[in-house]
């Protein structure tokens, strides 16, 4: 529901400023909270007391200290480390960045903050690859009227066939034939793969003959991290206006926060985000079981919050089709893992999809840009396997075309 990178660097931004969609400005370039600004959060301890914005600003610029100090201590190291380790080292190293009281507990929801990021908890983020990411320019923008306007309009004149769950892709010598449940096949020259990573993890479609251990092993050592949403809708909103709602506690996993959907569209929606082991949590609740857990943290920052009339409860980690959020870098992952998963077998198999994106992974438009990549190369080799000369280019420069025609990105922040 975020566009990261809200500016023309951003591939899927001449797509969107042609479809004349709304973004809301979140944060600028250098927000420590990634994708929301420290200004635009209210921040509350579990007595339901106010945090004040300076203290939290003051925290902040601590926090974004001691994430320079882990960069530092990584050039140090041979080996990988999690996150949460070398955070502890870095504190024991410089006493002067440790905190005490409210002001440590701020800096445990900035934790939080950082792991819903990653959809994994501290210590399972590689310290080597946590920074890695290339963050585009522009901030990061709410896409008020979601993404699927931008996928009924790259659907446009394509034969697409739901509720069809593919169970074998068999490669010939030139070619692929899939299988799909109820035992239909379908015959190709090519197939292009951009299922979830956690379906290819759990071996849920079979591959003859088996993918080749280049290939197997760079699923392996890709990890999948899990973020789930709680949204609920109110009769009204009763929370103050601000972007970000967060309580602080001792722990990461005591902290929690809030998205206000209302600020930027209307909608008296409040969602709250569950990350890594937290969020595996919530989806061992039943769906009223999980508002019931979100409304206690709610009520301990509002003690009048009311019930809410619906509510939504996301489980991307049980979910068949998906089994997991996006990808994330493990301690200890290979360099080359993201080069090995992008890459194609035999010129006939190809894989494509946020985890195939080595520096935007994770994110909706490294999805579109891997697939628009796997698209161009398929092409390219089955033209070159036909005899075919290659005349025609698209991909990126197609997309710079359209941008010098296209209306500006709508962006705004009131």
């Amino acid at each position: 529901m975020v566009l990261h990178g809200v500016s023309n660097e951003n591939s899927l931004a001449p797509l969107i400023s042609h479809l004349g969609l709304r973004l809301y400005h979140t944060s600028g370039d250098n927000s420590v909270l990634y994708d929301h600004d420290l200004e635009s959060c209210s921040l509350f301890d579990k007595n339901g007391l106010a945090v004040p914005m300076e203290t939290a600003a003051k925290v902040g610029v601590i926090f974004e200290k001691i994430l320079k100090e882990t960069v530092k201590l990584r050039d140090e190291q041979e080996h990988d480390m999690p996150l949460e380790q070398a955070i502890s080292m870095v504190l024991e190293r410089h006493p002067d960045l440790k905190l005490e009281g409210l002001d440590d507990r701020i800096l445990q929801w900035c934790v939080c903050r950082l792991e819903a990021w990653f959809a994994a908890d501290a210590d399972e983020i590689s310290l080597k690859n946590w920074d890695q990411e290339h963050v585009l320019t522009g901030g990061h923008g709410l896409m008020v009227d979601g993404y699927f306007p931008v996928i009924q309009a790259l659907a446009q004149g394509l034969d697409i066939r739901l509720n069809q769950r593919v169970k074998k892709i068999a490669r010939q010598q030139k070619g692929v034939t899939v299988t799909i449940e109820d035992g239909t096949q379908y015959s190709a020259d090519a197939c292009i793969i951009t299922v979830p990573l956690g379906v290819l993890k759990a071996n849920i479609i079979k591959f003859e003959p088996e993918l080749p251990s280049w290939k197997s092993s760079a699923i392996a050592d890709l990890g999948v991290g899990i973020e789930n949403k709680v949204a609920m809708h109110f009769d009204k909103a009763f929370w103050p206006n601000v972007q970000v709602l967060g309580m602080v506690g001792p722990t990461p996993k005591t902290c929690g926060y809030f998205l206000n959907l209302h600020k930027a569209t209307g909608h008296p929606v409040l969602v709250f985000m569950a990350a890594g082991r937290f969020a595996q949590d919530v989806e061992k609740l039943s769906d009223k079981e999980a508002v019931e857990l979100v409304m206690c943290h709610l009520r301990k920052m509002i003690p009048d919050a009311t019930e809410p009339s619906q509510y939504l409860v996301s489980r991307w980690g049980s979910d068949p089709n998906s089994l997991g959020s996006y990808s994330c870098d493990l301690v200890g992952k290979p360099s080359d893992v993201c080069e090995r998963f992008s890459a194609p077998v035999e010129s006939v198999l190809y894989f494509a999809g946020e985890a195939a994106s080595a520096e935007h992974s994770g994110a909706v438009h490294g999805a579109y840009s891997s697939g628009m990549d796997a698209a161009e190369e398929c092409r390219r080799r089955l033209l070159m396997r036909k005899g075919v000369p290659d005349l025609v280019q698209v991909g990126a420069a197609a997309c710079e075309e359209m941008a010098d025609v296209v209306a500006p990105l709508q962006i705004c922040r009131t």
